[in-house]
């Protein structure tokens, strides 16, 4: 049996997104995502299973901070439809709630449900810790924002469902672990996924991305944060829709390579469904 790391408690977003990819395994959760990378690295579980952005919430902070630092290997990504309720103890009324609390990305995907009851919007650790507390509280005025398992698992009930401000409100999620495995190129779509940090020349970022360019690969996302906390040295994360070994994306390395002072190839996987147009259906 697979034992998967997630950060959270049971009945977080990504405790479902394990059960999607990995059935009837064993999860463990894990206060934070350092623990959880952790954990994969010193061998205590076999992968972990990370978000990194929502669709309308924008990338999760400091998990891209995280992600070259961890010495781990993407090996897969995951799409999640996230579909979030207002749960609250069993006799509480929608009307006499003042307070709910979650995860700053929950809140902030529920902004306009919050707004439109007047409901003060409280930050917490992970959406279904927040389940965990009030439970303590017991108190009929405050609620959570969570998942259906989290209501199932804190016997708590549901007062207001699918609360979230847009229907296609998605998660994605990378799925990492010791080893790298980049899979065969059998010609379906790959993604690759890559760090880098550019010499401290004129048009250096410019000559990378060009070398993309001229190479015909697409680039789908593009990040750059502060490295070490200094102004004029940045790292940037990069994800192109190409196989690692295929011609094209090694003579675009080699351009890399040259107007780069380190980089490294996170990861090599299929890419999901969803990202070939798969709507979520009601």
């Amino acid at each position: 049996m697979l034992k998967i790391a997630y950060q959270g408690v049971p009945g977080a977003y990504s405790h479902i997104a394990c059960g999607e990819l990995f059935p009837n395994q064993e999860y463990v959760a894990c206060d934070t995502f350092e623990i959880a990378m952790e954990m994969v690295k010193n061998g205590s579980v076999d992968k972990a299973v990370i978000p990194v952005e929502n669709s309308n919430a924008g990338r999760v902070t400091d998990v891209h901070f995280l992600l070259p630092e961890a010495g781990l290997f993407i090996i897969g990504e995951h799409f999640l439809r996230i579909e979030h309720q207002l749960l609250a103890l069993k006799g509480a009324k929608l009307e006499n709630i003042v307070s709910a609390a979650s995860h700053p990305q929950a809140l902030a995907q529920c902004s306009q449900f919050l707004k439109a009851h007047q409901i003060k919007a409280v930050s917490r650790i992970d959406t279904a810790k927040s389940c965990e507390k009030i439970v303590q509280e017991q108190d009929l005025t405050k609620a959570a924002i969570a998942s259906k398992l989290a209501a199932k698992i804190y016997g708590m009930d549901i007062l207001a469902p699918n609360i979230e401000n847009a229907h296609n409100n998605t998660t994605r999620f990378l799925i990492m672990q010791k080893e790298a495995c980049t899979p065969a190129d059998d010609g379906s779509n790959f993604i690759t996924s890559i760090v880098f940090t550019t010499k401290h020349i004129p048009a250096a970022l410019y000559k990378v991305l060009g070398g993309f360019a001229t190479n015909g690969i697409n680039i789908s996302k593009l990040e750059s944060y502060l490295l070490n906390g200094k102004f004029f040295s940045a790292r940037f994360y990069v994800e192109v829709e190409q196989h690692v070994e295929s011609k094209a994306l090694q003579y675009a390395l080699a351009e890399l390579k040259f107007f780069s002072e380190e980089y490294r190839i996170l990861g090599c996987y299929k890419a999901h469904p969803y990202r070939l147009g798969k709507i979520w259906q009601e």
